[in-house]
């Protein structure tokens, strides 16, 4: 674009050629040297959908009813959206990743075995969703509109492109139809030859909203230097209303209680992402230079009311309590590559994130003398929360041999952590620095088969709401609270993959060894009067082996079988206050689709998911399957209908959990309804010049311990 050439003439030549009719489509999924690669736009079944029916179908992750990801067996690990993290995860995992429209979504990258290049954080490894960005030569857009039993959605887009400038926005809106439940929970503890029993069951009823909107705009200084600048915002709220009814018999201090208490729960969360880059190309080949800024915020609000009644004057409770939380995020990064040669390139920057967190949190409880709410002092504060990562990294591509590759490097992370109370002298601080190694060695039989060796050290602090001491008394028989004491998870991998394509057949294997020290979980713990306490604490060391098998299988020209099958050992031991425990458990998971592509546009989508219960130090979580079926038509190279279901021979689903200790065992089954069905329909309108142009940002906060939605704000 920087040079006028004037007018250049060609002379035309003609020649006849024999016919030839090329048909083909991008595969589901692809198997590369450092990541799995999930085209999620060829998934019928997720029409409709969000973020999280479109992980479940990932080969190497799973999902829970929760929404909560982890990648074979793993929930330490990073979620990126265009190659950066989002504050939008600084609330609840699960309602971020449900904010997400299914069919914004490009592709999905599972990369198991990050380079030095990337933060530090996520024992697992990486998933990072790539949304569908279209740079185009003139003015396109499409709505989507989805009716279904569960939820309902609405999305636009529209891009402008013009020489060198370019522009994309695209808004969203969600809604859930109030999902009734149903939970039960049983505990009994000892002391001596005494047993007390807490014996509770509920009903309840939950709803979920939420906007999301992006704004991105690039522009083409000249051709080497370029600016783009993306700011997205959104949120998501809800709330819930549940009925307890519970008995408490303690024949130790002879106390024996019925009790009914209420809940009602309401929650509003905003947050926005404003990242700007400047990159710079050379003439040179792969020569790059980029600096990134981004601020990320977060403001999030709950506000919980329990009435509580019973046989007992002592169980007479009216309380409000509020927790109002904001966390501002700032990211500067700058990259470098240089490629020596053709068979040396060295990769290497710095980077510092700071974050400021704040957690408000207030008691109100009613006084039936006053017949008035009266604010504790005692139960409320304000809790103020720093935590500033300073990095800098060194990676090498190194051409060993015409069919030896090597990458290798490393990553010097120093963490610095403060936290203190408005009005409580209980401050805490906290500094490490670690060095991070990161080796891949891979040997390639042909283009399309390689067999890779590797080793990270991947490092997983621990957010706030693993170290905020808040104390949530919504149940005074359950009490949860944070642990500001916590060391950060270190963990080393050891991986041999076999990636290979053969007549039609897509084939990844790998073997994985993992160690993690101070590892991160619940603990749960029964005082002299009944009442649980949970906590997190670095309770163990666990000896994870593991054997992962994902295979894809072209069968003649309109059906492809998929299925994912991953198989690792949990093997905890620990010493607490003097006692010894340990658990281990064989666990597994497994997942099987089948695509058909009939004539005429038309395509049928099957597949189903088991994983095996969840394993901790102290017990269990449930297993979770899932089945979904879709159907798209494509009228027009401009419409489309579909028909999306979830589970739809099953109408209710259940979670049982089961945990111990020393003094006390309890088990507890949430059901929630689960079957649904989606009508969805698509039109796209405009000029379709598509003229696709990578501007990922170069930034990826992967720095704090996030999935299963352990994020950085209080709820």
């Amino acid at each position: 674009p920087d040079v006028n050439l004037e007018n250049i003439s060609f002379s035309s030549e003609s020649q006849m050629l024999d016919e030839i009719t090329v048909v083909d489509q991008k595969s589901l999924v692809e198997n590369k040297i450092d990541k799995i690669v999930y085209n999620a736009e060829k998934d019928a079944t997720t029409v409709g959908g969000d973020a999280t029916d479109v992980l479940g179908n990932v080969p190497l992750l799973s999902v829970d009813f929760d929404g909560n990801v982890s990648l074979r067996g793993s929930s330490n690990l990073l979620i990126l959206i265009n190659g950066k993290p989002s504050t939008i995860f600084a609330g609840s995992v699960g309602d971020a990743l449900k904010s997400i429209p299914a069919d914004q979504i490009k592709s999905i990258e599972v990369i198991t075995t990050p380079t030095a290049k990337y933060d530090g954080e996520g024992a697992g490894g990486i998933v990072n969703i790539i949304t569908k960005k279209k740079n185009l030569e003139g003015i396109t857009g499409s709505m989507n509109i989805s009716v279904g039993t569960r939820s309902n959605r609405a999305n636009g887009s529209v891009s402008l492109a013009k020489g060198r400038f370019g522009l994309n926005a695209n808004t969203s809106v969600w809604l859930s139809w109030p999902r009734p439940g149903s939970n039960t929970f049983y505990r009994e503890d000892y002391v001596g030859d005494q047993t007390r029993i807490l014996s509770q069951e509920s009903t309840n009823s939950s709803y979920n909203y939420g906007p999301r909107g992006t704004l991105s705009a690039f522009y083409d200084i000249n051709g080497y230097n370029s600016l783009t600048s993306t700011v997205t915002f959104g949120g998501f709220g809800g709330g819930s209303e549940s009925e307890t009814n519970a008995t408490f018999d303690d024949p130790i201090n002879e106390i024996y209680q019925n009790y009914t208490r209420s809940n009602e729960n309401s929650r509003l969360n905003g947050n926005f992402d404003w990242t700007t880059d400047y990159k710079k190309t050379f003439e040179k080949k792969e020569q790059e230079f980029s600096v990134a800024f981004q601020v990320s915020g977060n403001n999030s609000n709950t506000t919980n009311n329990f009435i509580q009644d019973g046989n007992d004057l002592s169980l007479l409770r009216d309380e409000v309590n509020t927790n109002d939380g904001i966390n501002l995020e700032y990211t500067l990064q700058t990259d470098y590559v240089h490629p020596f040669s053709g068979k040396l390139k060295m990769e290497t920057g710095v980077k510092s994130v700071l974050r400021r967190i704040d957690s408000d949190f207030r008691y109100d409880a009613f006084d039936f003398n006053a017949n008035q709410y009266v604010f504790d002092p005692v139960r409320s504060d304000i809790f103020y929360y720093n935590q500033d990562v300073y990095a800098g990294y060194a990676s090498f591509n190194i051409q060993l041999a015409p069919k030896w590759a090597l990458v290798a490097g490393a990553r010097l992370e120093q963490t610095q952590i403060k936290g203190r109370f408005e009005n409580v002298e209980n401050d805490f601080e906290n500094q490490y620095t670690n060095i991070l190694p990161s080796t891949i060695l891979a040997y390639n039989f042909s283009q399309f088969s390689n067999l890779k060796f590797s080793y990270n050290q991947r490092i997983s602090r621990p957010g706030l709401r693993f170290v905020n001491p808040y104390v949530d008394l919504s149940d005074p028989r359950d009490i949860s609270y944070g642990n500001p004491s916590l060391m950060p998870e270190v963990t080393d991998q050891y991986e041999i993959g076999l990636n290979t394509f053969i007549k039609g057949t897509v084939l990844n294997t790998s073997v994985y060894y993992r160690k993690t020290n101070d590892v991160i979980e619940n603990w749960l713990e029964v005082d002299e009067q009944g009442v649980t306490y949970t906590t997190y604490r670095n309770i163990a060391v666990n000896n994870s082996i593991g054997f992962n098998l994902f295979a894809s299988v072209n069968v003649k020209k309109f059906l492809t079988l998929r299925g994912n099958f991953n198989l690792f050992t949990y093997n905890a031991e620990s010493t607490i206050e003097g006692l010894s425990l340990s658990n281990e458990a064989v666990l597994w998971s497994g997942r099987g689709s089948a695509t058909f592509n009939f004539k005429k546009d038309l395509r049928v989508e099957l597949g189903g998911f088991y994983r095996s219960p969840n394993q901790s130090l102290q017990g269990s979580r449930a297993s979770f399957s899932i089945f979904r079926m879709g159907v798209t038509k494509e009228f027009t190279d401009r419409f489309t209908l579909g028909f999306s279901a979830v589970e739809p021979f099953v109408r209710n689903k259940s979670w049982p959990s089961e945990y111990s200790g020393a003094n006390f065992y309890q088990k507890a089954n949430n059901v929630i309804p689960f079957r649904s069905f989606n009508l969805n329909l698509n039109y796209r309108f405009g000029k379709l010049d598509f003229r696709q142009r990578q501007r990922n940002s170069q930034i990826r906060n992967d720095d704090v311990k996030s999935g299963g939605g352990d994020n950085m704000m209080m709820n």
